[in-house]
């Protein structure tokens, strides 16, 4: 029989450690929250640059079910220069946040029953350095791009593991949406590439999902216009015109009667959420000036009433109206706020930045001060952004042969990141259908299909 002290040592080796995470970053309350919270967060800042001081922020929390096995998951945002925080007031974080009760009033946080901390350690990452919380003394460093993010990003992980050691075995996962497209498989490649040479700690990564990937320009784009189609957004009249006018190609070099055509279907989806057609648009006027500002259309056809003034000339680029279409073109990328003066087109950002503008707000989630890092932006001008990796299906395909997990998942009404283009990316990889189309439910009800 073995020793009682035989069995103790086997059993602490056995039994998943207690979380040990830096208590300096233990989230102990949140203005707008009462309550306790169903498990502990931790947030603050992981320095990727001595020299700068490049700091990049994230928000952790834990998993509610077994943070001791469930998955590490860490959550992108977009853009470039989209703040996480977005996934975590508006989509899978641990709360609902309900408008305050005067205007500039904090808002009220409520507990989300679908947060995604249900079933994994969530951590919410701002990337690059000028983006959401995460900053940099030296400016120079906000001059930056798709390659030197991923590098970052990696240094942010492996740092990252080490305060929290009781992490490193869980299995490990890399999510986002939109621009993500591109930040995920460019980080990816930097983790993978780093266990290959062995370094420490070694990362447990196990995959990723990217919704609505930002992924090439010729599928992504090339689909808006029988995406509109296909959703009633345009007549089959105006989709037979154009698409012969363009012989089956909606972006990139068209000649000049196809850019026309292309236009007018622009036109006709300017006041939609382009995000998600279904839900409201947030907008002002000049907005629409601006997205068409390049545009070939003749004042003519423009709706009485709509506009009268003159639209400033500017030189015209196709697909113009949608920021990611410049995104995904190799070379510098404009960020919306530096073109519009404001954040995303339809997009509503108060209740986020009235609740992170806050200094007791920020206090609470260990993050600096607006005096030294300035105000909190869900999408930011500060960066100053190169795209410089290209297509990313070479690195699907590099990845997804390596046997990597790969979760690719598309809202069905993003006119943004249509699907129709994903679906044709995903299937010139070259992969065989193990499995037949079908719906998936929500209880009992229809929720998608895959």
């Amino acid at each position: 029989m073995a020793s009682p002290f035989l069995l103790l040592v086997v059993a602490a080796l056995l039994w998943p450690p207690a979380v040990a995470a830096p208590e300096e970053h233990l989230v102990t309350g949140l203005p707008g929250f009462h309550g306790a919270f169903p498990s502990k967060h931790y947030s603050g800042y992981v320095t990727v640059d001595e020299s700068s001081e490049r700091s990049l922020f994230y928000y952790l929390v834990l998993s509610v079910r077994d943070p001791a096995t469930d998955p590490v998951v860490i959550w992108l945002n977009g853009g470039p220069g989209c703040s996480s925080f977005d996934g975590f007031v508006y989509g899978n974080g641990p709360f609902n946040f309900k408008p305050g009760s005067s205007p500039g009033s904090l808002p009220k946080l409520q507990l989300n029953p679908y947060s995604w901390s249900k079933v994994s350690n969530i951590m919410y990452l701002d990337s690059p350095a000028g983006v959401g919380m995460s900053y940099s003394l030296n400016k120079s460093d906000y001059i930056t791009g798709d390659l030197k993010t991923a590098a970052d990003a990696h240094k942010f992980l492996l740092k990252w593991f080490e305060l929290y050691p009781e992490f490193q075995l869980n299995p490990f996962y890399i999510s986002g949406e939109s621009y993500a497209g591109v930040y995920i498989p460019t980080i990816t490649d930097e983790v993978v590439k780093g266990i290959e040479r062995g370094v420490k700690p070694r990362i447990n990564f196990k995959g990723y999902l990217i919704g609505n990937p930002a992924t090439d320009v010729d599928y992504d784009f090339n689909s808006f216009v029988p995406f509109a189609h296909g959703m009633g957004l345009i007549s089959t009249d105006m989709y037979e015109d154009v698409k012969a006018s363009c012989r089956g190609t909606f972006f990139g070099t068209v000649d000049n009667l196809c850019q026309e055509k292309i236009d007018r279907v622009r036109w006709e989806l300017k006041d939609l959420n382009k995000y998600n057609i279904l839900a409201p648009c947030y907008h002002h006027p000049e907005i629409q000036e601006l997205e068409f500002s390049n545009s070939s259309l003749p004042q003519s056809f423009r709706r009485l009433g709509e506009t009268d003034r003159p639209l400033p000339v500017r030189k015209r680029m196709a697909g113009r109206s949608w920021p990611l279409r410049l995104a995904l073109k190799d070379g510098h990328v404009p960020m919306w706020p530096g073109l519009a003066g404001r954040s995303l087109p339809c997009t509503s950002d108060e209740v986020a930045t009235t609740w992170l503008d806050d200094e007791d707000v920020r206090a609470a989630i260990h993050a600096k001060p607006k005096s030294l890092i300035g105000s909190w932006e869900l999408y930011t001008a500060r960066i100053d952004f190169t795209h410089d990796t290209g297509t990313m299906l070479i690195y699907h395909k590099k990845l997804t042969g390596l046997g990597y997990r790969v979760l690719i998942y598309s809202g069905d009404h993003d006119l943004c990141i249509p699907y129709p283009g994903t679906e044709a990316w995903v299937k010139s990889i070259g992969y065989q259908v193990v499995d037949r189309w079908r719906p998936w439910y929500f209880g009992d009800q229809v929720a998608g299909n895959y």
